[in-house]
């Protein structure tokens, strides 16, 4: 989908549309909004309830005070009248991409009023004591689970970044009681979704665990290709003897030829299993050095371990 154009004014009304495009050049620049001089643009009508107080700007950013409502008047914890839910909505670009506060009826330009829209509105930090914060958001489970009737932040916006020069750290439950006094002893972790999609969560190895066991495997496969190669050395001797193995004739104990056809498959078994056996062990033990060396150890190339982050 393309990005809208940089000043767009479809959404104006269309009267105040026509006066501005009937103005002279020199008044048109002076609400071109460069230099964050005046612009003309939408800024919708924002339905305020009665107990609300709402700091509008007309460049479509609001800070509303008031209680928990994530729609309608008569949504969350404020709609039915619950105390100590109270909120502090920080919007901007109210009705997303086409923001209106006009629409003609029959000929006439007649206002239109909006509500709360966690789904459409541009940028939005949201933040209640008391509310239901993945239903509005329309966040999935995951393995935490869903808040309800809890203080909640959510923030959305098209690109969210957490910035900070000496670090970040994501907490769970630093108290034991929550926001409305029940016990918050069960430790709920930190989801990553992409996607909003919960399904296939999985948890997150931790990582000097993960190393000390694939350290051990490392170490038996070297133990396993040692443990081969006795083997084969003891199969190498056990097939010279067998290949140059005789029995004693009948006649008078006199002492057989080896066998015509064992001699020429036993040197072909020795050959084989010099060339291709061996080597191969040792080839295994050189790749096993190799994983250890840069996915293992700390200052390998491929260090499976990050230098900065960390997780329980």
């Amino acid at each position: 989908m393309a990005d809208k154009r940089i000043t767009d004014r479809d959404c104006v009304r269309p009267s105040e549309r026509h006066k501005f495009n009937n103005l002279d050049k020199n008044l048109q620049d002076k609400f071109s909004g460069v230099g964050n001089t005046k612009s003309l643009e939408v800024c919708p009508n924002f339905i305020q309830c009665e107990n609300e107080h709402v700091i509008a700007h007309d460049t479509n950013a609001f800070i509303v005070m008031g209680k928990d409502r994530p729609a309608s008047k008569i949504s969350g914890y404020g709609g039915i009248g619950d105390t100590q839910a109270g909120s502090i909505d920080m919007v901007v670009g109210r009705g997303g991409p086409k923001p209106k506060n006009t629409v003609v009826v029959s000929g006439r330009e007649e206002p239109t009023f909006v509500d709360p829209d966690f789904g459409s509105d541009a940028a939005r930090i949201h933040m209640s004591q008391k509310t239901d914060i993945d239903k509005n958001f329309g966040i999935v489970a995951g393995k935490v689970g869903i808040s309800k009737a809890r203080s909640g932040i959510g923030m959305k916006a098209d690109s969210i970044r957490l910035v900070g020069r000496e670090g970040i750290k994501l907490v769970t439950r630093t108290d034991f009681e929550n926001s409305q006094g029940g016990s918050a002893n069960a430790v709920r972790g930190i989801d990553l979704i992409a996607g909003n999609q919960d399904e296939g969560l999985q948890p997150i190895p931790k990582g000097k665990n993960l190393q000390k066991a694939l350290t051990r495997m490392v170490k038996q496969t070297d133990a396993l290709s040692g443990i081969m190669s006795s083997m084969l050395v003891i199969q190498m001797k056990l097939n010279k003897e067998i290949m140059m193995h005789f029995h004693h004739s009948p006649f008078f104990a006199a002492a057989t030829t080896p066998s015509g056809d064992l001699i020429p498959a036993g040197i072909r078994a020795l050959i084989d299993q010099l060339d291709q056996v061996m080597v191969s062990i040792k080839t295994l033990k050189i790749n096993g050095a190799g994983i250890r060396k840069n996915y293992l150890l700390d200052d390998g190339e491929f260090f499976i371990n990050s230098p900065f982050n960390n997780t329980n």
